[in-house]
This record gives structure tokens, sequence and C-alpha cells, in this order.
């Protein structure tokens, strides 16, 4: 049975002239060290699991580029080249829009939102962000035989053999973590976060597996978009490869040293992620990447700073 508490450390502070304003606790984990204490309780491994499920894009010998495997492991933006390469491979893999159980959402870019908006256009399937990953599912269950219409069952096939392949990965003995809905639909499961670091290490460092790998280091843009975090450590770094995941996750693999440093944030805010994410991988000399620290007024005046307080 899994532990029921966690001591959470203090990441970062807000301070406006001098009072501190906001702060957020969290977890960063690396194969050295532990900010914070979880004593092994389990959190969900949200969209950090799409490289690992894109895995079975391998296994099953999917003929797919290295974009169309980018999509499958995004968590995109809903720009146009999002859209537009999802609908490819939706045509291409010959299944009906129909069949995708992901959910419609507005697109995250603000820029593709304000477009849409401009253009009296209402949000569209391919604008969700897992809708690379749903299409992969398809894909799968197709060249397997597998039922289309329930794919986003636990109890499908498709669903117990990427459960087990995150298993495996993330070196999970165990059976008794939660497995949950994520906010897509189809089932994710929950574990330690040195697990889901593992898991990232394994994948990631694998032979077998190089066109996941390649697919995130030549394709960053594809993986994120606009402003997102994922994207811009990798477009900022040589040998990182990153995935964000909701519930404040992020994991960052240095593909060189092959180690990795996993952050989550308890009460899941962005800024908070990113500024903890990069303030590590600057303190590891692995990325210098900016990020906007200062806490200003509309008209910019700089009353105080964003600081990460980890360490």
């Amino acid at each position: 049975m899994y532990p029921d508490s966690y001591v959470p450390q203090r990441l970062v502070k807000y301070f406006r002239d001098g009072l501190v304003e906001q702060e957020h606790l969290g977890f960063v984990v690396s194969s050295g060290f532990e900010f914070g204490e979880t004593f092994g309780y389990p959190f969900y491994l949200r969209s950090c699991a799409k490289p690992i499920q894109a895995s079975l894009i391998v296994d099953y010998a999917l003929d797919f580029t290295e974009e169309e495997i980018a999509i499958c492991c995004a968590s995109h933006a809903g720009e146009k080249c999002h859209v537009e390469l999802a609908k490819r491979l939706l045509n291409k893999i010959g299944v009906d829009e129909s069949k995708l159980r992901c959910g419609i959402h507005k697109p995250i870019s603000k820029t593709a939102l304000e477009e849409m908006i401009k253009n009296g256009e209402e949000p569209n399937v391919f604008q969700n962000n897992c809708v690379g990953k749903h299409i992969m599912m398809l894909a799968l269950c197709k060249k397997n035989g597998w039922d289309l219409d329930t794919y986003d069952q636990l109890e499908h096939p498709l669903q117990q053999e990427i459960k087990n392949r995150i298993y495996d990965f993330c070196e999970i003995e165990e059976e008794d973590y939660p497995i949950t809905k994520d906010g897509c639909g189809v089932p994710i499961c929950s574990m330690p976060l040195k697990n889901m670091l593992r898991g990232y290490l394994n994948l990631f460092t694998s032979e077998k597996y190089k066109k996941i790998r390649d697919a995130l280091r030549n394709h960053p843009y594809i993986i994120g978009g606009e402003d997102r975090l994922d994207t811009k450590i990798m477009q900022g770094s040589d040998n990182l490869v990153a995935k964000v995941g909701a519930g404040g996750l992020c994991i960052v693999v240095n593909l060189e040293e092959a180690d990795g440093i996993l952050v989550k944030i308890l009460d899941c805010d962005m800024q908070a992620r990113e500024i903890t994410t990069l303030s590590m991988l600057k303190k590891m000399n692995w990325a210098n990447i900016p990020f906007d620290h200062e806490v200003k007024t509309l008209h910019g005046d700089v009353l105080g700073e964003k600081k990460f307080v980890g360490i």
C-alpha cells in the first residue's frame, strides 16, 4: 500500500515591494537528490505519459514520420501547424474524425485563440492538445483489429498494452497504484515521482526507441508550441528532451549525461513550474534559458521578483 502523506518543499516565492505575495510548493527529483519528501506517494503521470505511450509506434512498426511521432507525443498549443499535421495523420490512417474521443477545447496558443475568435470560428477537435495521442491510439487499434469505439476504456486491449508498457518503463512492480481518467478521457496511471523519472531515462536512453527521442529533439515546436515550456527547453539546448504534463509536471532528460530532473508543483501553477525547471537547469549547468522573473505593474514599473528558493 502506498503512503498517504508527503512533505513538499517551498520552491518559488513572488515578492512585491519586499513582501511575499505568493508561495509555490512542490518537489524536484533527480537521480542524485530530491527536494521535498514524497515517501513514495503516487502522483498521476498525466501528459508526461505520451512519449512512453508512443513507444508502441516502434513496437508495432507504425509507418509514422518523425513529425507524426512528435504530434503523437505532443501537448500542443492548437496552432495551424499542429492542426494541419493532425488532420493529415488521421487521413493517413484512414479513420473518420467521429472516432476521436479526446473532446474539444479552445487552442492553448493565445495567437491561435485570437485568430479563431477574429474569424468567428468554433473550437475543433484537432485543436485539442491530446489529439495526436488519440490518432495514434486509433492507428494501433486498426492495425491490431481492436475495437475503435471503446479504445478509451481501461479494459480495452490497447489500454492494457499501454499500462503494461508504462509499468515496464517506469519499473512499477506493485499493482495497487490508482488509475483514473486523464483530461482527454483515456486511462492514466499514477506512481511515485522517482518512477516517472526512471521511465523517461529508460525510454530516452534506449537505442531501440531512438525514433521517439529524435521526434522530440528535431520537432520541439510540434511538441508544444507558442510559449510552451517543453518547447522552450528543447529549442534552447542541444542535449535536452523535455515534456510537460498537467498537474504541475515537467520532466527533462539530459541525453549527454543520461540523467534527468522532474519538477512537480503542487498547486499546478504553470509559471512556478517554468521558474523552477529553468532555474534548476541553470544551476545544474544544463541550459541557460531566460524567463520573466519580474513582478510589474501594467505600466511596466518593476516592483519585485519571482524567485526560485528551492536551494
